[in-house]
């Protein structure tokens, strides 16, 4: 029998950030000035990390995706994933990344067993990216888009978080990069979770709008029939080409949302939104066991009763989840160290 919360939703998704560190900072996630970081020893090792996937995986998780920060910013980080890979448990290993360093990385991921990546591309235009990201990275970017297309990866996607006024004027043009590349692209409504302390309602574009751009454009966009718990809806235009819709902020999808979260210093969140999570660093350090893991996380998960998109939706819309001073009280609060 599959381990289920109190609505009946089961765990088979687990994202893992390896590191709360990124290279950018954009403004829909890191825009302050300074942060507090998580210690460095008490990250997970790749053997701690591996041994809490084990016990997952025993209660039918089966897909890992690698988070930051920036994955990439982990130091050897391929033997992780070879080590993951190699479970046969484990049946959809994915990757997210800002693609600054793919480049350089995407060959040696393939070869370790990667099966998909997801690349982050907000803007095509130099300057808008600099001002997004603090950083001039877009050429690093698109060239480690360049290289995951060729890695033979089983998918790539490429991400775009939408906000009014900053690069809604883009949406068409990231489209048609994306299917150049061979990509998937999909649209990430604006959030308000974390460290998202410019947000406000009205620079939200919505689901809905974003399909009546593309049909103003394109003509008649059809949705994908397909079931499926993954974040984001599908669509397809007349010509074929598919693309993604995540809605959470004004269509959230939490009844059928089978995620958690694994900060990189061993915090299980059941939910984005949550508060606070459970700690699976102390037990596994003091010499829990596989089967100790396994009771831990089936006594959490099957009280879990978090809708936190669905629950936000009905809050007060003018103002930011989460204020700054209490960012800066708890590195946990912040979306690079949930993964996203």
């Amino acid at each position: 029998m599959p381990l289920l919360d109190r609505f009946g939703r089961p765990l088979r998704s687990l994202r893992i950030s390896v590191t709360d560190r990124c290279n950018l900072r954009c403004q829909y996630c890191m825009p302050e000035r300074d942060y507090v970081w998580l210690p460095r020893e008490s990250l997970l090792s790749f053997e701690e990390t591996a041994a809490i996937v084990d016990a997952f995986s025993t209660l039918g998780m089966n897909r890992v995706r690698i988070t930051g920060g920036e994955p990439l910013l982990r130091r050897d980080l391929a033997v992780l994933i070879e080590s993951l890979a190699a479970r046969p448990a484990i049946e959809d290993l994915a990757l997210t990344t800002n693609g600054v360093l793919l480049a350089s990385h995407a060959s040696a991921l393939r070869s370790a067993g990667l099966h998909r990546i997801t690349v982050s591309l907000d803007t095509l235009d130099r300057a808008r990216f600099v001002s997004l990201a603090r950083t001039d990275d877009l050429g690093r970017v698109q060239a480690g888009i360049e290289a995951a297309a060729a890695a033979g990866f089983d998918s790539l996607k490429l991400d775009t978080v939408v906000i009014r006024d900053v690069n809604d004027d883009e949406i068409v043009p990231l489209l048609e990069y994306a299917r150049g590349v061979g990509a998937e692209l999909r649209f990430i409504e604006y959030m308000d979770v974390g460290g998202a302390t410019r947000w406000t309602r009205s620079s939200v574009v919505s689901r809905r709008e974003i399909l009546s751009r593309l049909e103003a454009h394109y003509g008649a966009v059809l949705a994908v029939d397909e079931e499926t718990s993954a974040p984001a809806d599908r669509f397809v235009l007349p010509d074929g080409t598919t693309f993604g819709i995540i809605s959470s902020t004004t269509e959230p999808f939490c009844a059928s949302c089978d995620r958690s979260r694994l900060t990189a210093d061993g915090v299980w969140l059941l939910c984005l939104y949550a508060a606070t999570g459970t700690d699976l660093r102390r037990p596994i350090r003091a010499g829990a066991t596989r089967e100790d893991l396994q009771r831990l996380i089936q006594a959490v998960w099957s009280v879990r009763a978090d809708r936190g998109a669905e629950e936000r939706l009905g809050m007060d819309r003018e103002t930011t989840l989460i204020p700054v001073r209490s960012l800066k009280k708890d590195a946990h609060l912040e979306m690079h160290t949930r993964g996203g």
